[in-house]
C-alpha cells in the first residue's frame, strides 16, 4: 500500500470492487466485439483480462486486491474464407475475434456475485460501527 495509515475494512472491499469494475469493463469489451471481423490476423480482435495483485497491509494483516494492468488473453482469431466480403485480404480471407462468449459470460456472473459480495461487507461494517456507536448513549 503506498500509505503507512492501516487499511479500513472499507479501503479493502473499495479496492476490491475498483478491481472488479476493471474485470467487468474487460468482460463488456470481450462481448462488444465476439463476432467481429477484421481484414488481417493482426487487426482482428483478441479477449483482454485484467491481471490482479494482492496487496497486503502489515499493520492490520489485511489483504485485498488490485487490478494492475489489462493484458491480451485470447487465441488466435479464426481465419475465415469468404472472398464477397469487403474487408478480405488478397487472399479472400477475413479474420474473426477470439472471443469464447460462454466463457465471458462465466466471468460476468462471478465479477458481479463478486462485486455485490463486497457491497455487503461494506453493508455490513457500516451497521456494525452504527450498532456499536448506538452501544454508547
Amino acid at each position: 500500500m503506498a500509505t503507512n495509515a492501516p487499511m479500513t475494512i472499507f479501503q479493502v472491499a473499495g479496492r476490491a470492487m475498483s478491481a472488479q469494475l476493471v474485470r467487468m469493463n474487460t468482460t463488456a469489451s470481450n462481448l462488444a466485439n465476439a463476432g467481429g471481423t477484421a481484414g488481417s490476423e493482426d487487426a482482428a480482435y483478441r479477449s483482454i483480462k485484467p491481471v490482479f495483485r494482492t496487496s497486503y497491509d502489515q499493520a492490520t494483516g489485511l489483504s485485498t486486491v488490485d487490478a494492475v494492468q489489462v493484458v491480451t488473453a485470447g487465441g488466435t482469431p479464426t481465419k475465415r474464407y469468404d472472398p464477397s466480403n469487403p474487408i478480405a485480404d488478397k487472399d479472400g480471407n477475413i479474420y474473426e475475434a477470439s472471443v469464447d462468449e460462454t466463457r465471458e459470460l462465466v466471468d460476468m456472473m462471478e465479477t458481479a456475485r463478486s462485486y455485490q459480495n463486497n457491497v455487503e461487507v461494506m453493508n455490513t461494517a457500516k451497521t456494525l460501527i452504527l450498532d456499536t456507536l448506538k452501544m454508547g448513549r
